[in-house]
């Protein structure tokens, strides 16, 4: 289990758990995000039983799964790990279920037939199974979580939990003390460097030592590595690894097939990249015309950039050490190599808290003098909010401008390395498609520091209100 680490899974864990009608619970994530000792610690907490079997071991078990027989499946796992796994006070625990994919539709049975016994199942590379699966899912008798790796809160709460108190304060309408701000960009800084992998963050926080976060993230990329045999045929293998060291060289980059591989069919690169997004190695940002709730609604699919999981396995894939990261200007780190772009959208994914399937969008205007595009856009407390990422002031926003004259938005979102502000801005552009016709927009800026990006939702409903 990794060094005692607290994870806002916990919330969401003991809702489920007390549930009055609790049904089976599906952690979903890609591999090393801490899915099985989150799962431990949860048992650990709540003084139960664990019976807990990892079914990549044992394969065999897919045969007995598709029975659909609960307590035949029940002796067969009590069999192998000398616990009983349907007694009071006992946890069944069915780790790496899409080893055994027939696992997944006998949650079904579960919920009908031991609705009293608590069940959790995690899968890493679940959407493979679930894109190949022969037989009917529980929908509607499932319950799905998504574990990332943590976030930079939850990396306070690991390293320097003394500043929590500070991210908590956050509001656009006072400053929070100039040397709690500078710790907060230090660690933030930090974060860049050592990521959200559980073991990373455990052994930063244990030993202090770069040196061994680096071997931390050298092991984590060569199991990723090694498990693409796993997900994908021979002639693929070449192309996964190039296009595996490439995302983090192409961070929020409006996607090219032939940059990957400029000697692959655009279908081949294509069909590579789907493979990583199953495997949640990547996530795509889409584009939306951003019009109406969902944002989903109106993407384009064939339009889209990508992010890497982690921004510190990222760095580590692009070989930046951490003083390279030190030296970096505050202009540099915002708007240079998409660092700050993926530390945002790695956590504006996880916005959901993880209840819902991570999506995210941004807004792309294409024209033929200029383009206009902005990072992400959001939807917040029944509101649409464009995100920008800039080190620049209010007046190169000129992207944003286009965005709330077309949208008549009143909000908008800036993060940068300064303090939280709230500006009341006006400008005069020219209207897109029209030579000489301007338009005027009136909004408020505000202005967030990165380290504070998982207090937006919070923000978003205090405009609301």
């Amino acid at each position: 289990m990794f060094l005692n680490l607290t994870r806002k899974s916990t919330d969401f864990l003991d809702d489920w758990f007390h549930a009055s009608r609790r049904k089976p619970l599906l952690i979903r994530g890609a591999r090393q995000v801490g899915k099985t000792s989150v799962v431990r610690a949860f048992a650990e907490a709540h003084d139960l039983v664990l019976c807990e079997i990892n079914l990549e071991k044992h394969l065999y078990l897919d045969e007995v799964f598709r029975s659909y027989d609960i307590r035949k499946i029940n002796l067969e796992i009590e069999a192998i790990t000398g616990v009983s796994p349907q007694k009071k006070g006992h946890l069944l625990f069915l780790d790496e279920i899409q080893a055994t994919p027939h696992a997944l539709a006998a949650l079904r049975y579960y919920y009908e037939e031991y609705p009293d016994l608590p069940v959790i199942a995690t899968g890493s590379l679940l959407e493979f199974a679930l894109s190949r699966a022969n037989f009917s899912m529980p929908v509607g008798r499932v319950v799905y979580y998504h574990l990332f790796p943590l976030s930079f809160r939850e990396f306070l709460q690991a390293i320097s939990p003394d500043l929590l108190k500070y991210l908590d304060q956050i509001t656009w309408e006072s400053e929070i003390p100039e040397s709690a701000h500078r710790k907060l960009l230090e660690k933030q800084r930090e974060y860049l460097f050592v990521g959200g992998m559980p073991e990373a963050v455990s052994v930063y926080k244990e030993s202090g030592s770069i040196t061994e976060v680096s071997e931390v993230h050298r092991s984590i990329i060569d199991t990723y590595r090694d498990d693409f045999h796993k997900y994908a045929s021979q002639k693929d293998l070449l192309r996964l690894q190039k296009v595996f060291s490439q995302i983090p060289s192409r961070l929020t980059q409006k996607t090219k097939y032939s940059h990957y591989d400029p000697d692959a069919r655009t279908n081949e690169v294509k069909h590579v990249i789907n493979l990583l997004t199953k495997a949640r190695v990547c996530f795509p940002v889409v584009r939306s015309h951003c019009n109406g709730i969902p944002l989903n609604a109106e993407a384009d699919g064939k339009n889209f950039k990508l992010l890497f999981l982690d921004v510190g396995l990222a760095n580590h894939v692009l070989g930046l050490k951490w003083n390279s990261i030190q030296e970096l200007t505050e202009t540099e780190l915002v708007n240079e190599g998409g660092l700050a772009e993926q530390f945002i959208g790695q956590h504006l994914l996880n916005l959901g808290e993880g209840k819902q399937t991570p999506e995210l969008h941004y807004w792309l205007r294409e024209g033929k003098a200029n383009n206009a595009e902005l990072d992400y856009v959001i939807a917040q407390s029944g509101k649409i909010y464009p995100v920008e990422v800039k080190a620049g002031k209010s007046g190169s926003l000129k992207s944003l401008h286009q965005y709330l004259l077309q949208k008549d938005c009143r909000f908008a979102f800036r993060f940068d390395l300064n303090q939280p502000s709230r500006q009341e801005l006006q400008a005069s552009i020219r209207v897109s498609g029209t030579q000489n016709q301007t338009g005027q927009v009136t909004y408020s800026l505000i202005s967030l520091p990165l380290y504070a990006v998982e207090e937006i939702s919070r923000i978003c409903e205090q405009i609301e209100r």
